[in-house]
């Protein structure tokens, strides 16, 4: 039903209440049995030890479970605990993360209002918000939280903050008469009230329409709950090397079982050659290392003011296309700030923004002084005057308490030096006319020092003008002519152009004993003051921000519940409203299918007047175009779109937790610009974690081909298992740690956004780690030649010169990998923590190599000093050959 076009009778009869009477006790008890309880219910959840299950269904945990079966195989058991351990690490992480991710619904629960004022057996009675049922009678008043979704039946002064559903910048105005005109969205339907807003001012009484998930907030939270989560970039990616790897784990193993049964040996020695290859192959400490990569970049984004809920949040912001932003609080202040003053057919504009009350007064580009401008002094000082907002200061920092339209008007009056303790001083308040949203104005009746009386009355100027006789034109009082209405009607014209919201002030004097009843009579024949414009005004550097991301190649875009001039007015001063750049309404909006949106959404850089309903359409239009889209809010109606979009983005500060919980990201200071930051910290973490694929995969590389190459050639087999396990969890592990931690190159920021379908081996990588690797193992290989061929009876000598040669020579590549380019291509000591992580590992090895304990565990003996200038030789071969080749191209 549209319980906003019905008048009372109509309502009461459909909901079989009263609004004298309300609901009787046993009538409400029937329904709440019928109806269910009025809270927000959630979907069935998966329990925590499924959830925890789960955590291994991933490809390459079952290429490390499998690395553990091998190395058990083996009768390495500290191996496999090693790598068991690895996996139970990376399980929790996965699970706890997943939990903590659930709490979007509590966190709407707790919007709702825990008790509420219902009508029940004609007494009013304080009841939980829980056992409210559809037709029930509630009343409610200023600070009071709508405990359900209602048509107001009554209001007095009613105005509501609903920006958490709507966006809408300021409090939303209320009445209780029917609205029988089509309205957009939630936010148009001014005399109806949702479940989870906050009434603002005033007090009103409505019937219940809707509880629980049939309420607007209800809606949401189902959509919250069916949105999809999607899959991350890097977990795709991983996901495929996953596959690649056992694939070629499992291909390495057959062929050398077939060789070698062909050669002659027996099945069981050459199926454990082949377990040996496998296990070269897989790459057990790259999931750790990625997890480690992530925690670190996330403790960096933390000092640049963002908090990383969902650890592969931070990859994908490496590859966003689209920022799809909410306007209110995020791009603006979400303080409304008088901007231009109009009086007399002048115009002064006003610098300063937000509640600090600091600014200066300009006409013409030239500074003036208020208190030299009679009319413009007596505009702000009225401006003050009828005015029930107080500026708090909490130790610098400037809160508002009260309504933020009184709010810009008073901090517009400070900056000129004015200030409540003065004024209270000079007028005394005798009566109040509080605002009405029939009427649109308010007004007081004040006396000042010398016993004078006079009415002043603040409002919209079309509806004001239409009190006034008179007008203060050029400092002198005229009456109001048509030349002098249209001047006036113009000046709102003008300011409405620039997105302006509008107040007038007007004045009249009246006796010393004059007592006034009603506001119908305080507010005729009044003198017409002038004009407040004031706007949400936008952040100062995300114009800024919104720059360097286009350079990046990135598109922004503006979704806001805010009205279309308000909204192209603040695009366009931040530079995402260019050229031919479109604006799209959510009426015409609502109308399309998502295929339809597709076809124009990436011409569109404007949607105004959306629902939450739209902007789950918008993120899933351009997903479906190809993009991977940010989503930035900080409402309730944020919710489900942040969560369906690729990376979530909430605000910290005026964020509701709702939007936190929902999302990946967390900005502490509300700041857009903070979102360029951490857009070059993902995309520089990904090349990162590129840099240690490259780094782990080409030693795998190399291990498998000295093993594999020493099979074909009938050679013994110039490295132990347990050998290649310690490689590959040690002397790979520090560097490739400490490459997660390499500075961004220079230019990160100007390299448009890579693609999402872009393979984990794209731009050459997959050639690189197979010449590096094949070098690799042919260094090694030749190392481990020359020395057996040399003592053909100390084999366990050979394969210590092999080892050392390994990880040698690993250790040089690990500088060639910090560049895409050469090694020469960056400074080799720039990155201090690989530096250490390259000594540490040195120093490792020669412990294994020269400890007689660890010599028992990893087969290996001391090697003499004659044999240093082989094995440095030898491992230096690879990344200063391929370098030597690079600087002899870039030459020509």
């Amino acid at each position: 039903m549209k319980f906003r076009e019905m008048d009372t009778e109509d309502i009461e009869a459909a909901l079989e209440t009263s609004m004298q009477e309300g609901l009787r006790e046993d009538e409400a008890r029937k329904r709440q049995q019928k109806q269910g309880f009025n809270e927000l219910q959630e979907g069935e959840k998966q329990s925590a030890l499924l959830l925890f299950f789960a955590q291994f269904k991933d490809f390459m945990v079952l290429v490390l479970l499998a690395a553990t079966l091998i190395s058990g195989l083996l009768g390495e058991y500290i191996d496999s605990i090693a790598i068991m351990a690895i996996i139970l690490i990376n399980g929790f992480l996965g699970f706890f993360q997943e939990r903590k991710a659930e709490k979007s619904l509590d966190a709407l629960k707790e919007m709702a209002a825990p008790q509420v004022h219902a009508l029940r057996d004609e007494k009013w009675a304080k009841i939980p918000s829980r056992e409210v049922v559809v037709g029930d009678v509630l009343k409610f008043t200023s600070g009071d939280r709508i405990g359900a979704d209602l048509r107001i039946m009554e209001s007095s002064s009613l105005e509501i903050e609903e920006s958490a559903l709507t966006g809408e910048s300021v409090p939303a105005v209320k009445f209780a008469h029917p609205v029988q005109h089509d309205v957009d969205g939630i936010g148009d339907e001014q005399n109806m009230a949702f479940m989870g807003t906050m009434v603002t001012r005033g007090s009103g009484i409505g019937i219940v329409t809707a509880t629980g998930m049939d309420t607007a907030m209800g809606k949401i939270a189902d959509m919250l709950q069916s949105a999809e989560a999607m899959a991350t970039p890097l977990q795709r990616r991983l996901e495929q090397l996953g596959k690649i790897l056992i694939i070629t784990a499992l291909l390495l193993t057959l062929l050398v079982v077939v060789i070698g049964v062909i050669q002659g040996n027996d099945l069981y020695t050459m199926f454990l050659a082949g377990v040996s290859l496998a296990v070269a192959a897989i790459p057990e400490g790259l999931p750790a290392i990625v997890t480690v990569a992530l925690s670190l970049g996330v403790q960096r984004m933390i000092k640049q003011k963002s908090i990383v809920r969902k650890l592969p949040a931070v990859e994908t912001l490496g590859c966003a296309s689209v920022i799809c932003s909410d306007k209110t609080g995020t791009m603006t202040q979400n303080k409304m700030t008088v901007t231009h003053l109009w009086s007399g057919g002048k115009t002064w504009n006003v610098t300063g923004t937000g509640y600090v009350p600091s600014g200066s007064f300009m006409s013409d580009n030239t500074d003036v002084n208020p208190k030299q401008e009679k009319s413009l002094h007596q505009l702000l000082t009225f401006g003050m005057l009828c005015n029930n907002s107080e500026l708090v200061d909490h130790e610098g920092q400037y809160v508002l308490d009260g309504d933020p339209t009184e709010g810009a008007l008073l901090v517009a009056a400070m900056k000129a030096g004015l200030t409540r303790e003065v004024l209270k001083q000079k007028f005394t308040i005798v009566k109040e006319f509080p605002f009405d949203s029939t009427r649109k104005m308010m007004s007081v009746v004040a006396k000042d020092e010398n016993g004078k009386q006079f009415v002043v009355t603040k409002g919209a100027p079309d509806v004001l003008i239409s009190q006034c006789e008179t007008i203060l034109w050029h400092g002198q009082s005229q009456s109001m002519n048509r030349d002098l209405k249209k001047a006036v009607q113009d000046a709102i014209d003008g300011l409405a152009d620039q997105a302006l919201r509008t107040i007038a002030v007007g004045f009249k004097p009246i006796g010393a004993a004059t007592v006034l009843l009603d506001e119908r009579e305080a507010e005729k024949g009044l003198t017409f003051i002038g004009m407040h414009g004031m706007i949400d005004p936008p952040r100062p550097e995300v114009h800024n921000a919104v720059k360097e991301c286009r350079e990046a190649g990135i598109k922004t875009v503006m979704i806001t519940g805010d009205h279309v001039s308000t909204a192209k007015a603040i695009a366009k001063q931040l530079g995402i409203l260019r050229g031919k750049d479109k604006v799209l309404e959510g009426k015409t909006l609502s109308d399309m299918s998502v295929g339809e949106l597709e076809e124009v959404v990436e011409d569109v850089s404007v949607f105004a007047r959306v629902s939450p309903e739209h902007k789950l359409k918008i993120v899933k239009a351009l997903q479906n175009k190809g993009h991977v889209v940010a989503m930035t809010g900080d409402g309730v109606n944020d919710a489900p779109a942040i969560k369906a979009a690729d990376i979530g983005i909430s605000m910290g500060i005026t964020g509701t937790d709702v939007a936190k919980e929902a999302s990946s990201l967390i900005l502490l200071d509300d700041n857009f610009a903070t979102i360029k930051s951490a857009i070059k910290e993902g995309r520089n973490i990904y090349e990162n974690i590129r840099k240690f694929i490259r780094y782990l995969l080409a030693s795998n590389v190399g291990e498998i081909l000295v093993m594999f190459f020493a099979m074909i050639m009938a050679l013994p087999l110039p490295l132990v298992p347990i050998q290649i396990l310690w490689v590959n969890l040690v002397t790979d592990g520090l560097p490739a740690m400490a490459l997660g931690l390499d500075k961004p190159e220079g230019d990160v920021m100007k390299r448009g956004p890579r693609s999402p379908k872009e393979g984990v081996f794209a731009r050459g990588l997959g050639w690189k780690i197979i010449s590096r690797g094949f070098l690799i193992g042919i260094s090694t290989l030749i190392a481990f030649i020359v020395v057996y061929k040399t003592n053909p009876d100390n084999l366990q000598y050979a394969q210590t010169v092999a080892f050392a040669t390994l990880v040698l020579a690993q250790l040089i590549h690990v500088f060639d990998c910090r560049s895409e380019k050469s090694i020469f291509s960056r400074n080799p000591f720039g990155n201090q923590y690989l530096v250490w992580a390259v000594i540490s590992s040195l120093a490792l090895m020669l412990v294994v190599l020269y400890y007689p304990p660890l010599q028992t565990i990893f087969h290996t003996v001391a090697i003499q000093p004659r044999d240093w200038l082989l094995i440095v030789g030898m491992a230096s071969i690879p990344t200063f050959l391929l370098a030597g080749s690079f600087l002899v191209s870039k030459s020509k």
